[in-house]
């Protein structure tokens, strides 16, 4: 039907939509009003009654709504009504912006002229769409309030400056490896003044290996709720702005380089309605973690990665924000954060909903603490530790009442631990144990038997190996793979990237590590077959 080059995915949820369109000239011809398909030859005398001239337009979208992207699109292509419903009724898209694809933006945007939210990607391998294309967008689409811009590397700071002009209602902003500017960044805080997320990733313009000119605070500082900065060599050009958004909810700040401490303590110096911060591999110390804890507000933090804290920080939170409800620390094995922190959590935060620990070791006594303090705790993932072992695990489940979802990986639990949860943590309907290599499958299948209700997940992600007598080789091995999946996949489990999970450093050292288990991979398979062809040719002897 010449739409075979074009797919729409469906989102439920009111009428937003998602198009994801591979343009091409088929689609361009296919997409415009006047080229739909006309209806089957027949005689009028013959042909059926429509009966669906009499819905309503309005009505006929809600319909389109309930569809699945499939057929969708082919109800779309019955008659040149039903296509201009559709078109009209889709409020969200999401579109190739590679350069081939300019050509097509003006039917594109005649056919789809209700667009409020808008996606503009391209990859890598391809040239994006340049000023001229993005300026046609921005009037073609008034009512855009949502825009994400992902590789459009050929997007100045002027095509910036018409996006912000004729976009005024813009209220989120994303945008990826792009490479505008200071100015096209400014052109969008001084023009859309409702702006209430903004969020910057890899952007090329400002990462020149130069001090970048300051950015903000325009006049959407009034409205700015959430900041997220990622990835940024001159991230702290950002200051003016996070500094003056006196209405921020959200900050969130991943690898970016440069001294964070004095910007935190500029924020916590004025009066802030900060219930939400993220900090992920930064360089940050308790000097910024207890000007954190100057946040009354806060309900949400996570600390990712950061070797200069340790528990004095984690207990000037837990001390002064007392409305915390969602802890994530990742440790990174630095042992810094332990039960010192654990227990001024306890003691403080009585609304703690959910604790993430990663890294971080503790013991019974923290644990116990926090099982017998902190009453409405309902998720819990405990993952690479050194001291977590069935004492602990069995403390969890003897306390944790309110219990519901239960994380245990790479730690040095047994079947004796699982067995706890037979009759332990009356609320919990999942448990996800992984690379937990002391505990069986015989014990899972029997605490599914005992609890029905309870989803219980066991990856242990064992690795074959020769069976040989040779005992400081196996031990080896052992230890080697479970460092080196320890590092690569705790994080990735829990939101963050796999990609920055380990520091240069690290990533060092586990290269030495696995090329240690080739080595010893390679001379075990050797032994193998040696001591199997001594064993053959005395047989036959």
């Amino acid at each position: 039907m010449g739409q075979t080059t074009s797919s729409y995915g469906y989102s439920s949820g009111g009428s937003a939509y998602m198009a994801d369109l591979s343009l091409s000239p088929h689609h361009h011809r296919s997409s415009s009003p006047d080229s739909a398909p006309p209806p089957p030859d027949a005689d009028s005398s013959n042909q059926e009654p429509d009966y669906t001239s009499e819905i309503p337009d309005e009505c006929l979208a809600l319909i389109f709504q309930c569809l699945s992207s499939g057929d969708r699109k082919r109800s779309s292509l019955v008659c040149r009504r039903w296509l201009a419903v559709d078109g009209q009724s889709r409020h969200r898209l999401s579109l190739n912006a590679s350069a081939d694809s300019a050509p097509f933006l003006p039917s594109i945007f005649t056919r789809f002229d209700s667009v409020t939210k808008l996606a503009l990607r391209c990859d890598r391998k391809s040239t994006s769409i340049n000023d001229a294309a993005l300026a046609l967008i921005s009037q073609r689409c008034h009512s855009l309030t949502r825009i994400k811009l992902r590789g459009c590397r050929e997007i100045t700071d002027l095509g910036m400056l018409a996006l912000a002009q004729n976009c005024k209602n813009l209220r989120k902003f994303s945008c990826s490896s792009c490479s505008f500017g200071v100015k096209g960044m400014n052109a969008l805080l001084n023009n859309c003044s409702s702006l209430e997320e903004l969020s910057v990733s890899r952007l090329r313009g400002i990462d020149n290996g130069f001090p970048a000119e300051s950015i903000g605070p325009g006049i959407a500082s009034s409205r700015l709720r959430s900041i997220t900065l990622k990835e940024l060599y001159n991230g702290q050009c950002f200051s003016p702005l996070v500094i003056e958004s006196k209405n921020l909810k959200s900050l969130k700040i991943i690898r970016c380089l440069g001294d964070w401490d004095r910007l935190l303590e500029a924020v916590a110096g004025r009066k802030n309605c900060l219930t939400e911060v993220h900090l992920e591999r930064l360089q940050v110390s308790d000097a910024g973690l207890m000007a954190i804890s100057k946040c009354p507000d806060l309900e949400n933090f996570h600390l990712v990665k950061t070797p200069d804290c340790s528990d004095d920080g984690i207990s000037a939170i837990s001390e002064k924000c007392k409305l915390l409800r969602k802890l994530h620390i990742d440790g990174w094995r630095t042992n810094r954060i332990g039960d010192e922190g654990l227990i001024a959590i306890a003691k403080n935060s009585k609304n703690l909903v959910e604790l993430v620990l990663i890294g971080v070791n503790p013991t019974t006594a923290s644990l116990s603490a926090v099982a017998s303090n902190c009453l409405n705790l309902e998720r819990l993932a405990l993952c690479g530790s050194d001291t977590i072992g069935d004492a602990e695990i069995s403390c969890v489940a003897a306390k944790c009442n309110s219990l519901r979802k239960l994380c245990i990986k790479g730690c040095r639990i047994t079947d004796s631990g699982i067995e706890a949860f037979a009759t332990g943590c009356p609320n919990l309907v999942k448990i996800k144990v992984k690379k937990c290599r002391g505990v069986s499958r015989v014990v899972v299948d029997q605490l599914r038997a005992r609890r029905e209700s309870l989803a219980v997940n066991l990856d242990v992600d064992e690795v074959e190996l020769p069976s040989i007598d040779w005992n400081t080789s196996n031990a080896g091995l052992q230890e080697v793979e479970y460092r080196g999946e320890l590092a690569q996949e705790t994080t990735h489990d829990h939101g963050h990237d796999s990609e920055g999970s380990t520091s240069n450093g690290a990533r060092s050292s586990n290269k030495s590590r696995f090329s240690l288990l080739a080595g010893r991979t390679i001379a075990a398979c050797a032994f193998q077959r040696l001591v199997n062809g001594n064993g053959s040719s005395n047989d036959s002897t």
